[in-house]
């Protein structure tokens, strides 16, 4: 397919973008060369490449000169990609990579960076013409930076970032930019590399000079360590696990939602958030797809983040999300000046979300520390409060209203997720009593739990919509109740859980995947993998590899999934890549291969 210079405007799609990562920042490749999306020096940073929300945001384009085709993949279990470009004067390939620290290996990738992202280019046959366009535009494109090239190379400055390229590539400063063209020719190799440093600081110091080859060799050792997995669809599942140890950040090890703000959840729309941070939300079903996925020493790590960044919690809002190194205060902003995705405004940084009251979070934390309670063997006594304070938090507000899994900024509501995972906090903090200490008091949790088991019973069945619903006294369905049985609130061939999991099946699927409510116009990847697991546990194990099918073919090419799709088009949409989605996919991947008999 031909593969000419992007026209002013033309956005590819989100499912066009290769992911790379250092486990401190994530940059995003489009097929035709083009790195569109790079913050620094943390995943959360301003961007110095944002052309993914604005034309003019900046990027780094290294592509043939003229019609090309492309064909791409990731170099072994690693996150660095290669690109072959053929043209009708030969073919050269690019192996763009986020280096890695040199000698890292293993659970140690990632702890430093040196923050570097290297391009190289190897004639195949023939020769090919290539052309550089290095247009970094610091702090989300506000910044045009200060060029002057060198012998060996160009940097650019700008507030507090400092960009250097390295390269024997002759270049040139023109309109803002630095550009170059030079032929490539069978057997040659060339190599282009972007360093970062603060401007008014010091750059990393590192012990020996990063390369390719050394970080290919530190993404191979990590996965070498996590060949345990046994269960189905193991490449899948391999893949989901590396995108996973890509989004985390390496030296606190928490997890973020996804490398990107503000992509659409509908194209055109307002509903674009920042997903640059760790859920509290999200923590349970990571540790778990962690543990299936034979990663052992990241749920450790990810536990260790959350104690460590909640802190001393009394009677304040336990809050739902953080920054990856336990920051708190998340102040969402818009970022007026930039365009957005294919037009999809507002831009914004930080996230409204961590002001909200979401009720599930105490049970995410405590099944986080259930799942954990082995390999943890004794709770710390700052934990131990962390997880008393949270069991007595759910017994005394499991009545109250809240904004829900998802996080609806309109109005409060007596959620039906949210009591029943409020039923699981209680639920592991009677379990897990005698590990907490002498504040523990698990017959006041287990009275609490069993009013909330109640609750559920009676007032989120609709006899209307003949089946479990998102609210208390509504009739309306919503993909969230499918988390009942996956945590052990019923099991999934009760009968009115099973009319609810064939009523959202037939109700809430589409396309393939299943919608968060009948209004939505986008299918939710991780409410699908969520389907997969009960109808497995319902014992229809036939329909649900029908529908772990359905989602997996949403992945793009290197096996990179969004957070949702578009029902009709298949159009990946959200922010991208999505840990949730590849959460799913491995906790499903699991569940496919298990009896259906329990929950694990």
């Amino acid at each position: 397919m031909a593969e000419p210079a992007r026209p002013d405007g033309q956005q590819p799609a989100i499912a066009d973008y290769a992911f790379l990562s250092d486990c401190h920042s994530g940059a995003l490749v489009d097929r035709s060369g083009s790195v569109d999306w790079w913050c620094l020096p943390r995943f959360d940073s301003p961007s110095v490449f944002g052309r993914l929300l604005d034309p003019a945001a900046g990027h780094w384009t290294l592509q043939p000169v003229g019609d090309f085709s492309c064909e791409r993949s990731y170099v072994a279990d690693t996150l660095v990609l290669r690109t072959v470009f053929h043209t009708v004067t030969g073919s050269v390939s690019v192996t763009d990579a986020l280096l890695l620290e040199p000698g890292a290996r293993g659970h140690d990738i990632g702890l430093r960076s040196p923050h570097v992202l290297h391009r190289r280019l190897e004639g195949q046959w023939g020769t090919v013409r290539i052309r550089t366009d290095l247009s970094p535009r610091m702090e989300y494109g506000r910044t045009e930076p200060h060029f002057r090239t060198f012998s060996g190379g160009a940097q650019a400055a700008g507030g507090p970032v400092t960009l250097t390229l390295s390269t024997e590539v002759p270049l040139r400063l023109d309109d803002g930019a630095i550009l170059g063209e030079f032929d490539v020719a069978a057997g040659q190799v060339v190599d282009l590399r972007l360093s970062y440093a603060p401007t008014f600081g010091q750059p990393p110091d590192l012990a020996g000079e990063p390369s390719p080859e050394d970080t290919v060799d530190g993404w191979a050792s990590w996965t070498a360590q996590h060949t345990g997995y046994d269960g189905d669809y193991p490449e899948q599942v391999r893949r989901s696990s590396l995108v996973l140890q890509g989004l985390t950040y390496g030296p606190s090890g928490a997890v973020l939602a996804a490398a990107t703000t503000s992509l659409p959840e509908t194209i055109g729309g307002s509903d674009n958030f920042d997903y640059r941070y760790a859920w509290l939300r999200d923590l349970s079903l990571t540790i778990r797809s962690l543990w299936l996925a034979a990663c052992p020493d990241e749920p450790g790590r990810l536990f260790g983040w959350l104690a460590g960044s909640a802190g001393h919690v009394r009677d304040e809002l336990v809050q739902i999300m953080y920054g990856v190194e336990g920051e708190r205060d998340l102040t969402e902003h818009v970022l007026e000046h930039l365009g957005g995705y294919r037009g999809s405004t507002p831009v914004r940084v930080g996230n409204a979300a961590w002001e909200q009251d979401q009720l599930d979070v105490y049970g995410e934390v405590l099944d986080a520390a259930h799942l954990m309670r082995d390999q943890l063997s004794q709770f710390e006594p700052p934990t131990q409060q962390l997880l008393v304070a949270l069991a007595n938090r759910a017994a005394r507000t499991w009545e109250q209203p809240d904004a829900g899994m998802w996080e609806a900024r309109d109005q409060q509501r007596h959620y039906t997720s949210s009591k029943v995972m409020c039923w699981v906090a209680l639920d592991r903090a009677v379990d897990l009593a005698s590990c907490l200490g002498a504040d523990a008091d698990p017959d006041r949790w287990a009275t609490a739990r069993d009013a909330v088991r109640d609750a559920v019973l009676d007032q989120a069945w609709s006899e209307q919509a003949g089946a479990y619903t998102g609210a208390f006294g509504s009739d309306d369905l919503d993909a969230s109740v499918l988390v009942l049985p996956l945590v052990g609130f019923l099991p999934a061939d009760d009968d009115r859980m099973r009319a609810t999991i064939e009523a959202v099946e037939r109700e809430l699927g589409e396309g393939g995947l299943v919608r968060r409510w009948p209004s939505d116009r986008s299918g939710f990847l991780i409410c699908t993998f969520w389907l997969v697991e009960c109808l497995v546990l319902a014992g229809r194990p036939v329909s649900a590899r029908a529908w772990f099918r359905n989602a997996t073919e949403h992945a793009n090419d290197l096996g990179l999934l969004s957070e949702e799709a578009d029902v009709r088009t298949g159009e990946m949409l959200g922010n991208y890549p999505q840990a949730f989605s590849h959460v799913g996919l491995i906790n499903a991947a699991w569940r496919l291969g298990q009896p259906t008999t329990d929950t694990p």
